[in-house]
């Protein structure tokens, strides 16, 4: 249903789940994959529906990265911001790595631009979306789908893609507790050292290579990191042992989840027996967690008729 001027009442918008990083490619490198969460929005007095994960924790006002997202696409346009009526359904775990607070961001840049009336321009959305996020790695691949790579230049930001293989998969181990960003980032220092930004930079450049043409036997190593993950295994126990049941299990590379505690793997057989030895591992250590196994997706945010609709 639309306007008279031919600006909707309401939109939905359907958003991927994201990984960061991939192991080498700190707040450079994301994959989307097929986990959704969707949101309709809605002119009328102001109101913050949210059901899924997260419901209980996240806020129903203005503090909401939906509303967030919205206002700058309206803000972009010089209009003034409406009253408006969000109904969040989130299929994306809230707090694990996954890019639940990028997906918010962009559904709401989505849906302001489209209640005004204008398709959503790939760039000018990642460029509001970054400086709300404040690096690419997730809201990317959000907005374009695939595995993006994501540069800042000067005032702007680069995104190139990166091929993936037709049968990868993604097995994505998700324990039940949320993990806080800022003391996953609060354990890394400012400096590192020549050794180690070389060793990254490296394997940064053969994760692209293995990923685009087709040498999976390289993400073995491809995906091993020395400027976080270290860091970051001391206050996710069990990390480095999980990492090593997905490979034991078959998997051809894994890593840390963005800021996690979620660790992804990357394989193209035997993914129910990764998903057991992560599982596994990750029980051994007293931590209960759920997995998924999922493909990567190279459909990023896109407008759909209502809330449920729409293929991936």
């Amino acid at each position: 249903m639309t306007t008279q001027n031919n600006r909707p009442d309401s939109v939905s918008v359907r958003v991927p789940a994201t990984a960061a990083n991939l192991g080498p490619g700190f707040d450079s490198i994301g994959i989307a994959v097929d986990l959704w969460s969707e949101l309709t929005v809605a002119h009328g007095p102001f109101e913050v529906v949210i059901e899924g994960d997260g419901a209980d924790v996240l806020p129903r006002d203005e503090g909401n990265l939906v509303v967030s997202g919205a206002r700058a696409a309206y803000e972009a346009r010089g209009a003034e911001f409406p009253g408006l009526k969000f109904r969040c359904e989130n299929g994306i775990p809230f707090a694990r790595g996954l890019g639940s607070s990028s997906a918010a961001i962009v559904s709401g840049i989505v849906a302001g631009f489209a209640l005004q009336g204008d398709g959503t321009d790939p760039e000018e959305a990642l460029e509001l979306a970054a400086e709300i996020e404040g690096h690419p790695d997730n809201v990317a691949p959000a907005i374009l789908g695939g595995c993006q790579i994501g540069v800042k230049n000067g005032g702007g930001w680069i995104t190139s893609q990166v091929s993936i293989p037709d049968d990868l998969h993604a097995v994505i181990l998700i324990p039940d507790f949320v993990g806080e960003t800022s003391e996953a980032r609060g354990v890394l220092g400012d400096e590192v050292t020549r050794a180690d930004a070389v060793y990254n930079i490296g394997r940064a450049a053969l994760l692209a290579n293995a990923l685009s043409t087709g040498r999976l036997d390289l993400l073995k190593h491809a995906t091993e990191d020395r400027l976080h993950q270290p860091q970051r295994a001391g206050i996710y126990k069990g990390l480095n042992t999980i990492i090593k049941a997905a490979l034991t299990g078959g998997a051809h590379g894994a890593f840390l989840s963005g800021a996690g505690p979620s660790v992804m793997a990357f394989a193209t057989e035997h993914e129910y027996t990764v998903a057991y030895e992560m599982t596994e591992a990750a029980r051994l250590h007293g931590i209960d967690a759920s997995t998924r196994v999922v493909r990567p997706t190279t459909r990023g945010a896109h407008l759909i008729e209502s809330p449920g609709d729409g293929a991936n």
